[in-house]
Protein backbone atom coordinates (compact mmCIF):
# COMPACT_ATOMS: atom_id res chain seq x y z
CA UNK A 1 0.00 0.00 0.00
CA UNK A 2 2.86 2.35 0.87
CA UNK A 3 4.55 1.46 -2.40
CA UNK A 4 1.40 2.46 -4.40
CA UNK A 5 1.22 5.78 -2.54
CA UNK A 6 4.88 6.52 -3.31
CA UNK A 7 4.37 5.73 -7.03
CA UNK A 8 1.27 7.97 -7.24
CA UNK A 9 3.13 10.79 -5.48
CA UNK A 10 6.08 10.51 -7.88
CA UNK A 11 3.79 10.52 -10.95
CA UNK A 12 1.87 13.54 -9.65
CA UNK A 13 5.13 15.40 -9.00
CA UNK A 14 6.39 14.66 -12.52
CA UNK A 15 3.15 15.92 -14.06
CA UNK A 16 3.38 19.14 -12.05
CA UNK A 17 6.75 19.93 -13.69
CA UNK A 18 5.16 20.62 -17.09
CA UNK A 19 4.63 24.33 -17.76
CA UNK A 20 1.10 25.58 -18.50
CA UNK A 21 0.09 26.45 -22.06
CA UNK A 22 1.11 29.94 -23.17
CA UNK A 23 0.56 32.32 -26.03
CA UNK A 24 3.80 34.22 -25.37
CA UNK A 25 5.36 32.84 -28.55
CA UNK A 26 2.60 34.13 -30.82
CA UNK A 27 3.30 37.14 -32.96
CA UNK A 28 0.48 39.41 -34.11
CA UNK A 29 1.30 38.65 -37.75
CA UNK A 30 1.04 34.87 -37.32
CA UNK A 31 -2.56 34.90 -38.55
CA UNK A 32 -2.89 36.82 -41.79
CA UNK A 33 -5.80 39.23 -41.96
CA UNK A 34 -6.85 37.67 -45.27
CA UNK A 35 -7.54 34.39 -43.46
CA UNK A 36 -10.20 35.94 -41.24
CA UNK A 37 -13.71 37.04 -42.16
CA UNK A 38 -14.42 40.42 -43.73
CA UNK A 39 -15.39 43.32 -41.53
CA UNK A 40 -19.12 43.41 -40.75
CA UNK A 41 -21.25 45.92 -42.59
CA UNK A 42 -23.64 48.44 -41.08
CA UNK A 43 -27.35 47.79 -41.22
CA UNK A 44 -28.77 49.52 -44.30
CA UNK A 45 -31.28 52.35 -44.08
CA UNK A 46 -34.55 51.06 -45.55
CA UNK A 47 -36.63 54.22 -45.37
CA UNK A 48 -38.49 54.37 -48.67
CA UNK A 49 -37.60 50.80 -49.66
CA UNK A 50 -40.28 48.85 -51.54
CA UNK A 51 -40.85 45.49 -53.21
CA UNK A 52 -41.02 45.40 -57.00
CA UNK A 53 -40.90 42.86 -59.80
CA UNK A 54 -37.42 42.31 -61.16
CA UNK A 55 -37.05 44.15 -64.47
CA UNK A 56 -34.51 41.51 -65.55
CA UNK A 57 -35.67 38.13 -64.21
CA UNK A 58 -39.22 36.78 -64.44
CA UNK A 59 -40.39 34.99 -61.28
CA UNK A 60 -38.37 37.22 -58.97
CA UNK A 61 -39.13 40.21 -56.76
CA UNK A 62 -36.58 42.59 -55.31
CA UNK A 63 -36.59 44.79 -52.23
CA UNK A 64 -34.75 48.06 -52.07
CA UNK A 65 -34.81 51.81 -52.42
CA UNK A 66 -35.89 52.82 -55.96
CA UNK A 67 -32.88 53.65 -58.13
CA UNK A 68 -30.40 51.85 -55.85
CA UNK A 69 -29.08 48.25 -55.89
CA UNK A 70 -31.41 45.68 -54.31
CA UNK A 71 -31.05 44.67 -50.66
CA UNK A 72 -32.98 41.38 -50.85
CA UNK A 73 -34.59 39.27 -53.56
CA UNK A 74 -37.06 36.41 -53.58
CA UNK A 75 -37.09 34.06 -56.55
CA UNK A 76 -39.24 31.10 -57.49
CA UNK A 77 -37.08 28.05 -58.17
CA UNK A 78 -37.50 24.34 -58.71
CA UNK A 79 -36.35 21.60 -56.32
CA UNK A 80 -37.22 18.85 -58.79
CA UNK A 81 -40.58 17.68 -57.51
CA UNK A 82 -41.85 20.98 -56.09
CA UNK A 83 -41.22 24.72 -56.27
CA UNK A 84 -38.72 26.47 -54.04
CA UNK A 85 -38.06 29.99 -52.84
CA UNK A 86 -34.61 31.43 -53.44
CA UNK A 87 -33.74 34.12 -50.91
CA UNK A 88 -30.80 36.35 -51.81
CA UNK A 89 -29.43 38.91 -49.35
CA UNK A 90 -27.32 41.39 -51.26
CA UNK A 91 -24.65 41.79 -48.59
CA UNK A 92 -21.13 40.80 -49.56
CA UNK A 93 -20.22 37.31 -48.37
CA UNK A 94 -16.75 35.82 -48.10
CA UNK A 95 -16.03 33.10 -50.66
CA UNK A 96 -17.29 29.68 -49.50
CA UNK A 97 -18.82 31.19 -46.34
CA UNK A 98 -21.85 29.60 -44.72
CA UNK A 99 -24.12 30.86 -41.99
CA UNK A 100 -27.65 31.13 -40.70
CA UNK A 101 -30.03 33.94 -41.55
CA UNK A 102 -32.37 34.86 -38.69
CA UNK A 103 -35.77 36.09 -39.84
CA UNK A 104 -38.00 37.69 -37.22
CA UNK A 105 -41.45 39.19 -37.73
CA UNK A 106 -45.13 38.62 -38.33
CA UNK A 107 -45.30 36.55 -35.14
CA UNK A 108 -42.70 34.05 -36.42
CA UNK A 109 -39.00 33.32 -36.13
CA UNK A 110 -37.07 31.34 -38.74
CA UNK A 111 -33.44 30.33 -38.96
CA UNK A 112 -32.51 29.48 -42.51
CA UNK A 113 -29.08 28.20 -43.61
CA UNK A 114 -27.39 30.47 -46.17
CA UNK A 115 -24.23 30.14 -48.24
CA UNK A 116 -22.04 32.49 -50.22
CA UNK A 117 -23.06 32.30 -53.87
CA UNK A 118 -21.39 33.91 -56.88
CA UNK A 119 -23.90 36.21 -58.58
CA UNK A 120 -22.99 38.68 -61.34
CA UNK A 121 -19.35 38.82 -60.31
CA UNK A 122 -20.01 39.23 -56.59
CA UNK A 123 -20.43 36.86 -53.66
CA UNK A 124 -23.75 37.22 -51.83
CA UNK A 125 -25.78 35.24 -49.28
CA UNK A 126 -28.35 32.83 -50.72
CA UNK A 127 -30.73 30.17 -49.45
CA UNK A 128 -33.10 27.84 -51.25
CA UNK A 129 -35.96 26.27 -49.35
CA UNK A 130 -39.16 24.49 -50.26
CA UNK A 131 -41.94 26.91 -51.18
CA UNK A 132 -44.09 24.94 -48.73
CA UNK A 133 -41.75 25.33 -45.76
CA UNK A 134 -43.35 26.71 -42.61
CA UNK A 135 -40.24 28.87 -42.16
CA UNK A 136 -41.59 31.14 -44.91
CA UNK A 137 -44.48 32.20 -42.67
CA UNK A 138 -42.19 34.91 -41.29
CA UNK A 139 -42.42 36.56 -44.75
CA UNK A 140 -46.14 36.15 -45.33
CA UNK A 141 -47.68 38.55 -42.83
CA UNK A 142 -48.53 42.20 -43.25
CA UNK A 143 -46.13 43.54 -40.63
CA UNK A 144 -42.50 44.57 -40.69
CA UNK A 145 -39.91 41.80 -40.52
CA UNK A 146 -36.14 41.71 -40.29
CA UNK A 147 -33.36 39.44 -41.49
CA UNK A 148 -29.94 39.28 -39.86
CA UNK A 149 -26.90 37.47 -41.21
CA UNK A 150 -23.69 37.53 -39.17
CA UNK A 151 -21.49 40.23 -40.69
CA UNK A 152 -24.29 41.26 -43.06
CA UNK A 153 -26.11 43.67 -40.79
CA UNK A 154 -29.78 43.70 -39.88
CA UNK A 155 -32.12 44.40 -42.78
CA UNK A 156 -35.56 45.68 -41.75
CA UNK A 157 -38.24 45.18 -44.39
CA UNK A 158 -41.24 47.49 -44.43
CA UNK A 159 -44.75 45.99 -44.23
CA UNK A 160 -46.07 44.68 -47.55
CA UNK A 161 -48.42 42.06 -48.98
CA UNK A 162 -46.03 41.46 -51.90
CA UNK A 163 -43.82 38.71 -50.36
CA UNK A 164 -46.91 36.75 -49.32
CA UNK A 165 -48.49 37.06 -52.78
CA UNK A 166 -45.22 36.05 -54.43
CA UNK A 167 -44.81 32.95 -52.25
CA UNK A 168 -48.42 31.89 -52.90
CA UNK A 169 -47.94 32.33 -56.66
CA UNK A 170 -44.76 30.26 -56.53
CA UNK A 171 -46.48 27.51 -54.54
CA UNK A 172 -49.23 27.37 -57.18
CA UNK A 173 -46.82 27.16 -60.12
CA UNK A 174 -46.82 23.70 -61.71
CA UNK A 175 -43.28 24.01 -63.01
CA UNK A 176 -40.72 26.76 -62.84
Amino acid sequence: MIRATVIVTLLASAAACKPPPTDAGLVAGDVAASQGPSDPIDSPDTEGAVWSDSPITKGRIIYGIPGEPPLLALGCGDMGDHPSILITRYATADKDAEGVAAFIGNGHVARIPVAATEIDGGSYWRAEISAFSEELEVLTGTREFAVTIPGGGRLVLNPSHRPSEFIEDCRASPSV
